[in-house]
């Protein structure tokens, strides 16, 4: 270990461990910093350019009234979030380790093959946005932007190398340029709060669209991948086995889950305001497509909110993309017990979205094409995640609450409903 990844780790350990012991003397939010990370990494899958494309279709065609959609998803992926934290810090291992420990081998492969399909099916769509991102702000051609995007994330997951916090700190900083950027967009918008209000909390539907758009919006809340990753991000970070410390430890990371998914819930909500707020009141609700939603807010907003956006789509295809290879990370070392070096995995990774690119597909219908394969894996994760964390035995005093499992069950059984309900959309075309 390098001597600044030592003091950056380190520094951040003992801070929380004096925490935890009750003899730190600093203030609330000086005590919380050192438990603050694991979850803006999580965050960032649940604000990638695949929901760009749903969060904007929902606002042009129908205007403000699917957000209460995004609310509910947004509440749903904090309970299966913090439900993740705790199995890695209750158990120090994370989902996919306990995986390999539990269940037959034949199983345990089965399910790696599907986690690393999804993990490639995540990679694909968030490749693909920082690409499209590159090309929309500099006018380059999408194989140029291809490689932009390849070497910026090569150069982001090298951060691993000096610990855990700065990684940390660049991607929280990718989520501040996103939730920028959508707040200079929704000042330009001048949306209509009245009616924004009205619809975060009174549910409503209008015909089979709203039900289909609505169900995308809330069938690809749950990233398979992610939902492995943080029970990797929280499973050694501060280790301790004092039940009382464990309770204060799991505390303080749901109040980071609160904090994090609580700013992807405000960026997917101002990604649907501004299109309600633009295309849908200029009556464009036609429009689906990332670089028509770019190209359409030049004449409607000016140049600066079309650079806006080109910029927020940038910085949340590098987070992600950055995100996702590091989920592939865990899946492999979980479930098979090896590891890749980053920079191979990347290699690897990036080669359909090369292909796409040179083939010259639509980078939008392969981000929707992606959200459709997401949707296989979701029982895979959620699933064993449910059961692992009401097993008292493996959860010990973080084991879940009665009323916590029926919650949970619910959720699962609707997003996985919700899944099969746009698969069966998807290859019906009913």
């Amino acid at each position: 270990m390098s001597r600044s990844r030592a003091t950056s780790d380190e520094a951040t350990l003992e801070a929380a461990g004096q925490v935890l012991s009750g003899t730190s003397k600093k203030g609330f939010l000086a005590r919380l910093l050192p438990f603050l990370g694991p979850a803006f990494i999580a965050s960032v899958a649940y604000m990638d350019p695949g929901n760009f494309a749903t969060n904007i279709a929902g606002g042009a065609t129908f205007g403000y009234m699917l957000i209460w959609v995004i609310v509910a998803s947004n509440l749903m992926a904090m309970l299966i979030q913090a439900l993740s934290a705790k199995l890695g810090i209750a158990t120090g291992r994370n989902l996919s380790e306990q995986c390999r420990e539990r269940y037959p081998r034949v199983l345990v492969r089965s399910m790696w093959v599907i986690a690393e399909v999804v993990a490639m099916a995540t990679d694909l769509a968030e490749f693909l946005g920082a690409a499209v991102g590159f090309q929309l702000l500099f006018h380059c051609p999408l194989i140029v932007g291809g490689i932009l995007t390849a070497i910026t994330t090569f150069l982001i997951l090298g951060l691993e190398r000096h610990g855990f916090r700065p990684l940390e700190a660049v991607i929280a900083a990718l989520v501040g340029v996103i939730a920028a950027c959508y707040l200079i967009e929704t000042v330009l918008d001048r949306p209509n709060w009245g009616e924004i209000g009205n619809a975060m909390i009174v549910p409503r539907l209008h015909g089979p669209e709203s039900v289909l758009l609505a169900s995308g919006i809330l069938g690809a809340t749950v990233m398979p991948h992610v939902i492995f990753l943080h029970s990797a991000l929280t499973q050694g970070r501060i280790v301790t086995s004092d039940p009382a410390q464990l309770r204060k430890l799991f505390r303080y990371e749901v109040t980071d889950v609160l904090i994090a998914m609580s700013g992807a819930g405000l960026i997917n909500a101002a990604m649907l305001i501004m299109a309600a707020s633009t295309f849908h009141r200029a009556g464009l609700t036609a429009i689906a497509g990332i670089e028509t939603a770019y190209e359409t807010l030049t004449p409607l907003l000016g140049p600066a909110a079309s650079w806006v956006f080109g910029l927020s789509l940038l910085a949340a295809g590098l987070s992600s993309s950055a995100v996702g290879t590091m989920a592939g990370q865990v899946v492999m070392q979980g479930f098979m017990h090896r590891t890749t070096p980053a920079w191979l995995r990347r290699g690897v990774t990036m080669l359909p979205s090369i292909i796409v690119i040179i083939w010259g597909l639509d980078p939008t219908r392969v981000l929707v094409v992606s959200q459709v394969v997401l949707s296989f894996g979701i029982p895979f994760a959620l699933v064993p995640l449910l059961l692992f964390t009401k097993d008292r035995k493996l959860m010990g005093v973080l084991v879940n609450h009665p009323v916590t499992t029926a919650a949970t069950s619910v959720v699962a059984a609707l997003i996985i409903a919700l899944n099969l309900f746009l698969l069966y959309q998807t290859f019906t075309g009913s």
